[in-house]
């Protein structure tokens, strides 16, 4: 009978010259092969987190000049005094530092957002105490998105070096009136070594379905030809790039725009090279969701992989599950929204929560080599 056996351990890794607790997976493989005694015995790995999350209108309560935000919303009281921005900074980073620690023990590698204001929110982020101690750095661009609202990524500067970012620009233009072009957010490109190994992300949030989801979905349609072509230039460069595409999609993983267009695929046993390999349409279709609305649950955001992540060679990264972070605080606890994400922005302004939307997280996983051995 074949069987997986894992056990979590603690083990002291060093990597930059910073010694920190990382927890390794030893997994004994039984699959049944004629394999000799001593080359069963036990390996260590590295376990990371991989996370994605739309804050929910992470803005400061002083106008921008270079946003927009300020000319489309009001910044009443009840939503962007300087105390409601400082609760909501920390609500956030707390949830960020959690993402994936369950198995890691430790916060996410790399964390792509979306509805973010300007770097100055994303510096306050990262320097709130949950995540200070992790040295993140930031990769943000100002997009012309008429919300003033940009995607973002923050990274562990001991385990990630980037060497490559640029904003792509998504110029939205309806059947109707075609040489009218709105433009809304980019979607970053980062490249950069993982701990020594190049891996690409693609930090995404599409058109919104504000207006009816058949009237929008054009606008979508287009972002996913987008990304698509971003994806389709990585692989020119390398067939065998490792690619992780992530984001609010404003689409389910079952949408047009995601397995037609962008070809997310939820089988594993059918992925080729140069694929994308979406883990989050099984929990779509198990009922799971990462927002509510009208006693509906969506999954808009998604994290795919390219399908070297697949390819069970550990010597490198390798995908090794996925998931909605959803705990108990993130979620209302009573009354007609029970379940539901706890939004931190409702009609009588800030609630105390956190987003309307979980955050969302691949596992990564690769073999440590082990000199001693």
């Amino acid at each position: 009978m074949k069987r997986r056996f894992y056990s979590i351990i603690k083990k002291r890794n060093s990597l930059s010259g910073k010694n920190y607790l990382r927890h390794t997976l030893v997994i004994i493989w039984g699959l049944g092969l004629f394999v000799s005694s001593y080359s069963q015995s036990p390996k260590d790995y590295q376990l990371i987190t991989i996370a994605f999350y739309n804050v929910e209108n992470l803005f400061s309560p002083v106008d921008d000049p270079q946003t927009r935000f300020h000319q489309n919303t009001l910044r009443g009281e009840a939503f962007y005094t300087e105390a409601i921005y400082r609760a909501k900074i920390k609500n956030i980073a707390r949830v960020i530092s959690e993402i994936g620690s369950e198995l890691t023990g430790t916060a996410p590698e790399i964390v792509g957002l979306c509805e973010v204001e300007n770097r100055q929110v994303l510096e306050d982020l990262i320097n709130q105490e949950p995540l200070l101690r992790e040295n993140y750095g930031i990769i943000h661009y100002d997009s012309p998105d008429g919300r003033g609202i940009d995607v973002a990524m923050i990274y562990k500067k001991s385990s990630f070096i980037p060497t490559f970012h640029h904003p792509r620009s998504l110029g939205l233009s309806d059947k109707n009136q075609p040489q009218q072009i709105r433009y809304t957010r980019d979607q970053l490109v980062v490249s950069g070594r993982l701990a020594g190994e190049e891996v690409h992300f693609i930090v995404n949030h599409w058109p919104s379905r504000s207006g009816g989801e058949l009237r929008t979905r054009p606008y979508r349609l287009q972002a996913a030809h987008l990304t698509k072509h971003i994806v389709d230039s990585l692989f020119l460069i390398n067939p065998y790039a490792k690619i992780v595409v992530m984001g609010d999609f404003n689409d389910d993983p079952t949408s047009t725009s995601i397995q037609e267009v962008l070809g997310g695929r939820s089988k594993k046993e059918k992925l080729g090279i140069q694929q994308l390999y979406n883990p989050m349409e099984s929990l779509y279709r198990a009922g799971h969701g990462t927002l509510a609305w009208n006693d509906r649950w969506n999954l808009f955001d998604q994290m795919l992989v390219s399908s070297e992540f697949l390819s069970r060679e550990y010597a490198g990264w390798q995908f090794y599950r996925a998931g909605i972070y959803n705990p108990v605080y993130l979620t209302n606890s009573y009354g007609r929204y029970k379940g539901y994400p706890y939004r931190a922005y409702g009609d009588g302004g800030f609630t105390g929560g956190y987003s309307d939307h979980f955050p969302v997280y691949v596992w990564l996983i690769k073999e440590l080599v082990n000199d001693s051995r």
